[in-house]
């Protein structure tokens, strides 16, 4: 059982994806996506919202991803509203892009996957539909009537698209807002996993099910995700794979970012000193980095829900 919780006011950072194409790939998430670029090292493709870096590519993969390894499940942005979901679905669906509205019923979801196989979430918040959590070893969902729901139906595009302005432009990025909501991993085994995210980084569980759990901070319904869909002991994918390089996690203060290596150093999980913080590699060999966010930054947390 882990001491303290991480800071309440953690939340994600950006994440490193390895990719086979550099343009291909930046057509996709500036065109299709809606992220534009923002500065940083000439050797990667730097993206994200009105500034705010959210992902960075790293091109030169020598194959796409690898299936049945642990890794990235998906990364998850967070959009501030439904008008702005409907704006990337219809975006998507004018250029005929796979993709899977969902409706979480405490979130809106859409699911799609880019030219490599990374696996991408895109969804807002809707805590006034319901809620969805974890109850007797499965999910469980309730509209706001405590109606239950599978948690799973297809989003109502006509309503959705209903929050769209008669001038909106499709093509209009992703606005000011916008942020990490959170990363979902396949993992080798979860117990493993929940070792390390909760007894070490001091994420607290909001579910666990057998083969999958949600961590999190400040009550968020999670910040990362674990399953073992991929095969109980999937292995890391083989080195020049596309696919998670690393993610992170920003914490409010220098005091917390000390508090999450000390315990990830009493607990013998391996870290480095990198950048401006720390990387560790959870027992699935997934990279995570522990930094101090931007003080604009810290000041807007998610909210939870």
């Amino acid at each position: 059982m882990k001491a303290q919780s991480i800071a309440a006011t953690t939340g994600m950072g950006a994440v490193d994806l390895a990719v086979t194409d550099a343009d291909r790939a930046l057509r996709f998430y500036r065109d299709y996506v809606g992220l534009t670029p923002v500065p940083g090292d000439d050797l990667e493709i730097h993206l994200g919202a009105a500034g705010r870096e959210l992902l960075v590519l790293h091109p030169g993969a020598a194959r796409p991803v690898v299936p049945r390894t642990s890794g990235l499940y998906h990364f998850a942005i967070v959009v501030p509203d439904r008008r702005e979901l409907a704006r990337v679905i219809g975006r998507l669906a004018r250029l005929q892009w796979d993709q899977y509205p969902t409706d979480h019923v405490m979130t809106k979801a859409n699911y799609l996957w880019d030219p490599d196989g990374n696996g991408i979430e895109i969804y807002t918040e809707s805590p006034e539909d319901g809620t969805m959590g974890f109850a007797n070893g499965t999910f469980v969902a309730r509209d706001k009537d405590g109606r239950e729901r599978s948690g799973r139906d297809p989003i109502d595009l006509e309503e959705l698209f209903s929050h769209l302005h008669p001038d909106d432009r499709l093509d209009a990025p992703m606005p000011s807002g916008t942020k990490m909501g959170h990363v979902h991993l396949h993992v080798a085994d979860v117990e493993d996993a929940l070792r390390f995210y909760h007894d070490l980084v001091g994420f607290d569980v909001m579910g666990h099910v057998p083969g999958m759990g949600f961590v999190s901070a400040g009550g968020y319904h999670h910040h990362v995700g674990l399953n073992t869909w991929a095969g109980r002991g999937a292995q890391p994918a083989p080195p020049g794979s596309a696919g998670l390089r690393r993610f992170t996690v920003e914490v409010p203060t220098q005091s917390d970012l000390d508090d999450v290596v000390d315990r990830l150093e009493h607990g013998h999980a391996r870290v480095a000193e990198e950048d401006s913080g720390f990387v560790a590699v959870d027992p699935s060999a997934n990279r995570v980095v522990f930094k101090v966010a931007a003080p604009s930054w810290s000041a807007a947390p998610i909210r939870p829900v």
